[in-house]
C-alpha cells in the first residue's frame, strides 16, 4: 500500500470544514515527531497553526499548506460521503482530496524518505501548515510568517501543495499570483416617489455610463509573467423595496485581481477620475486582502523544472493564474515560493478527487527536489 494514499485517506476522513483543524495537525506532528522535528503550536482564535522544523542550519526549506476544506455543498450531489475517503475505479474522491490534503500527505511522506535517506542533510526543512486558508485567512500563516519574521527565522525556498496541475501532474508550477483589491462603492442620489423623478434623482440610472465604463476600461496589458488586470462587478443593492420610490444610492462591490504591472495607488486613482467624469456623488472603501507577487527565478524553480523533465518527461509551464494563495504572506519575507500539486480540475466541486496513481508521484517529485535543492 502507498503510504501517502493512506495518509491522505487518514487526513480527508477528518471534517476540518474551515476554519476547523479537526485534529488533522495532530496527526501530522506526531508523524513529524518521529523525525524528531521541533514543534510548535501557533492556534490564534479558532485557527489551528504549525510550525515544524528539522535541523538549525540553512537554507530553509519549507513546505507550506492547509489542513481545512470547503464546505460540501449539496450532500446530494455526492456519490458517496465527501468526508468518507472512497476509491473508485483510479481515484481517490472526498472533500479536500485535490486541495490539499492529498499534497500535504505527499510533502509529509517526501521529507519522511529523504530525512532518513540523508540524516545529515546540509541545512533544515520546516512544515508551516494552517486550518485558515480557505477562510478570512486572517490568522494562520500571515500570523505564523509574522512570528518567524520577529525572531529572525528566515524561509529561503518555499514549496506550496496547492493543486496547481491541468492535465498531467507537474504540466503547471505556480510562480506567483495576482493581487486581489475590493472595492464597496455608494452612489449617493435623492430617494423620492416614482411619479415625480424631476423631484428626485436616481442613482441607478445616474451610474449606468460609469459602472459601464469601468467594466470596459483596460488597465493595462500585463507583462511576461502576468495577465492583463481584471476587473468585476460582484454585486450591485438599490431599493428600498418598495415599487414606487426611487431609491437615495446604489452600492456596487467590485473586485481587481491586478498584476505588477499597475500599482493599488494607480487604480484608486483611475477608478475616482472615471466615476468624477460622470459627475457622480460617491464613497469608496477599499479593501486589499493581497499584493501580487513573483518568483521569476532562482534555485528553486530550476530545481522544479529538472525534476518534472527528469520523472514526468514535459516541459513544465511557469503560471502566475488562478485566485490567491498563502504565497502572498511569505514570499514578501524573500523567500523563493513555487506551487506545485496534483490536479485542479475538481478543486472546490462535489465528488473532488485526485488520481491514486499521481500520489507517489508527486511525493517523489517533492523528495527529487529536496535532494537538488541540498545537492545530496
Amino acid at each position: 500500500m502507498s503510504e501517502t494514499l493512506d495518509l491522505t485517506k487518514a487526513l480527508i476522513s477528518r471534517a476540518s470544514l474551515t476554519p476547523n483543524d479537526s485534529g488533522c495537525q495532530k496527526l501530522i506532528s506526531h508523524r513529524l515527531m518521529q523525525l524528531k522535528f521541533h514543534i510548535e503550536s501557533m492556534p490564534v482564535g479558532e485557527v489551528e497553526n504549525l510550525w515544524a522544523r528539522h535541523g538549525t542550519q540553512s537554507p530553509l526549506v519549507v513546505f507550506a499548506g492547509h489542513t481545512d476544506v470547503v464546505p460540501t455543498g449539496p450532500l446530494d450531489a455526492w456519490h458517496s460521503d465527501p468526508f468518507f475517503p472512497t476509491v473508485k475505479e483510479d481515484f481517490l474522491h472526498g472533500r479536500g482530496a485535490a486541495d490539499m490534503k492529498s499534497g500535504l500527505a505527499a510533502m509529509i511522506v517526501a521529507a519522511e524518505n529523504f530525512i532518513k535517506k540523508n540524516p545529515n542533510y546540509p541545512g533544515s526543512i520546516g512544515f508551516l501548515i494552517t486550518s485558515d486558508e480557505e477562510g478570512a485567512s486572517i490568522d494562520g500563516t500571515k500570523k505564523v510568517v509574522e512570528a518567524l519574521v520577529k525572531r529572525n527565522e528566515k524561509i529561503d525556498y518555499c514549496i506550496i501543495g496547492e493543486a496547481s496541475s491541468e492535465k498531467i501532474l507537474g504540466d503547471q508550477i505556480r510562480i506567483g499570483r495576482r493581487g486581489s483589491f475590493h472595492g464597496k462603492l455608494i452612489i449617493h442620489g435623492k430617494q423620492g416617489h416614482i411619479a415625480y423623478p424631476h423631484l428626485a434623482n436616481n442613482p441607478i440610472h445616474a451610474s449606468f455610463k460609469a459602472l459601464a465604463e469601468l467594466a470596459a476600461e483596460e488597465w493595462d496589458n500585463g507583462n511576461e509573467y502576468f495577465p492583463p488586470t481584471t476587473f468585476q462587478i460582484s454585486n450591485i443593492h438599490a431599493g428600498t423595496g418598495a415599487l414606487n420610490v426611487i431609491p437615495g444610492e446604489l452600492e456596487a462591490r467590485f473586485n481587481f485581481r491586478f498584476s505588477t504591472a499597475v500599482t493599488v495607488h494607480e487604480l484608486q486613482e483611475r477608478v475616482a477620475k472615471i466615476l468624477n467624469n460622470h459627475k457622480l456623488n460617491f464613497d469608496i472603501q477599499w479593501e486589499l486582502t493581497s499584493q501580487p507577487f513573483l518568483t521569476t527565478q532562482g534555485k528553486l524553480i530550476t530545481a522544479a523544472e529538472e525534476v518534472i523533465k527528469e520523472m514526468m518527461g514535459i516541459k513544465t509551464r511557469l503560471s502566475t493564474g488562478g485566485g490567491t494563495s498563502d504565497g502572498r504572506f511569505i514570499a514578501p519575507t524573500g523567500a523563493e515560493v513555487i506551487e506545485l500539486g496534483p490536479n485542479l480540475a475538481t478543486i472546490h466541486q462535489a465528488n473532488e478527487r485526485v488520481n491514486i496513481a499521481e500520489l507517489d508521484q508527486l511525493t517523489a517529485l517533492y523528495e527529487k527536489i529536496l535532494e537538488k535543492l541540498f545537492h545530496t
